[in-house]
């Protein structure tokens, strides 16, 4: 009895500012996830999903309850679920798996062991990271800005026109809480737990890795702290290991970014064909006829090209802003990540879409959120009207993801 109570002693307890975190996470989670739903099931009941869905997920990966269970499914599994769907029923054999990383679909495969269903444990994976995610970045941006950006900061990033990928099956939510829990394990001197935190950062996304750059820049030039980041690159290297058992060899999940027609481009070369394919779609658009296209790669209509690469142009410029307020707002820890971290993507664009997936990229880089939150938090009559909009277009990319369009 004397050891269970001095067990119970030692347990540590969480403090008054983390459980109010915890509830304004959960608050804001909720509300968003509501307004998500309701739009994705609208728009199923009445346009219903696409006729090339089966093309998509032709094993019906996404579809397994029947019609009432999978319309409810809707908002949560489409496009690249049906990716870590697959790696979690059966691992990496089929073409192009490596690109995704492993973290998010093996636990995909314990919960579904657990709950009978990967897609339901999928789900459940993704909406507890988030709640967890926008506790650790209220947190986080406490420390830094003050109180008030922090509440903003929570609800810009959970509002954010892309934010149901963080409730979808996709791995957005899992590396947000991971990166955002080893920048602030960092922010508060324990070094350990923000290497570790990092390292299964490394084995969700491949841009885990470029958590290293932040790390550092917050030890520096403690040598001594810096020896537990030694484990950032430990989730890569066992991913790479397990594709060389695998026979896929080392440098597969990178090698096979060819299916996206992702490309060197030299740094940042990306931003160059960014600006032409964005002119290109302007063009298209002002000339008000298909007959001629602007562009020298495109699939499908151009007119729905020129949209995309304009909208992902969009994103992009607004990405841009938020890196040069984090850069004048936060310690440089903050927009040195950001900028590494969009230096993949800007890096190795995709032919036909330069930007392909930016608002993806965007949305998982916690210093973009925290600049944001504390602009809201400065500008009270803007924000009715930027929360207003940005839900706005949450609601219509949530109908649009739902029936099987694509975002991003």
């Amino acid at each position: 009895m004397a050891l269970e109570r001095r067990a119970a002693v030692a347990l540590p307890r969480p403090g008054p500012e983390t459980v109010a975190a915890l509830r304004l996470a959960w608050r804001a989670t909720w509300t968003s996830r509501v307004l998500i739903w309701a739009a994705g099931l609208t728009a199923v009941a009445i346009w219903g999903v696409s006729a090339r869905s089966h093309d998509f997920d032709p094993a019906g990966l996404t579809s397994p309850f029947g019609s009432f269970g999978d319309a409810l499914a809707a908002p949560a599994a489409r496009w690249d679920s049906v990716w870590y769907l697959g790696i979690a029923g059966d691992g990496y054999g089929a073409p192009g798996r490596p690109a995704f990383f492993p973290l998010y679909p093996l636990l995909m495969r314990a919960g579904g062991w657990v709950l009978g269903s990967r897609l339901v444990a999928g789900a459940l994976i993704s909406m507890v990271c988030l709640v967890i995610a926008l506790a650790v970045l209220h947190e986080l941006t406490r420390l830094e800005l003050g109180a008030g950006a922090a509440r903003w900061t929570m609800i810009a990033l959970a509002l954010s026109p892309v934010s149901f990928f963080l409730s979808a099956v996709y791995s957005e939510s899992l590396f947000l809480a991971l990166s955002g829990g080893a920048l602030l394990s960092a922010r508060r001197g324990r070094w350990w737990g923000a290497g570790v935190l990092a390292g299964l950062a490394a084995a969700t996304r491949s841009a885990g890795v470029v958590l290293l750059v932040p790390l550092v820049l917050f030890a520096w030039p403690r040598w001594r702290d810096m020896r537990p980041l030694a484990l950032v690159p430990v989730g890569l290297g066992c991913f790479m290991a397990a594709m060389v058992i695998a026979g896929h060899g080392a440098l597969s999940p990178f090698h096979v970014q060819d299916v996206w027609f992702r490309h060197w481009a030299g740094p940042f070369g990306g931003l160059r064909d960014a600006g032409v394919a964005a002119w290109d779609g302007a063009r298209q658009l002002l000339s008000g006829q298909r007959e001629h296209v602007y562009f020298t790669a495109a699939g499908g209509d151009p007119f729905y090209v020129a949209r995309m690469n304009l909208m992902l142009f969009g994103f992009f410029v607004a990405g841009a802003v938020a890196v040069v307020g984090a850069a004048r707002t936060l310690p440089l820890a903050y927009p040195a990540y950001a900028l590494a971290a969009l230096a993949l993507p800007l890096s190795y664009p995709v032919g036909p879409q330069p930007l392909m997936s930016i608002q993806r990229f965007e949305l998982v880089l916690v210093p973009l959120w925290m600049w944001w939150g504390a602009w809201l938090s400065r500008h009270p009559r803007a924000r009715r009207v930027a929360l207003a909009a940005s839900a706005g277009l949450l609601v219509a990319f949530s109908a649009m993801f739902a029936t099987w369009h694509w975002v991003a």
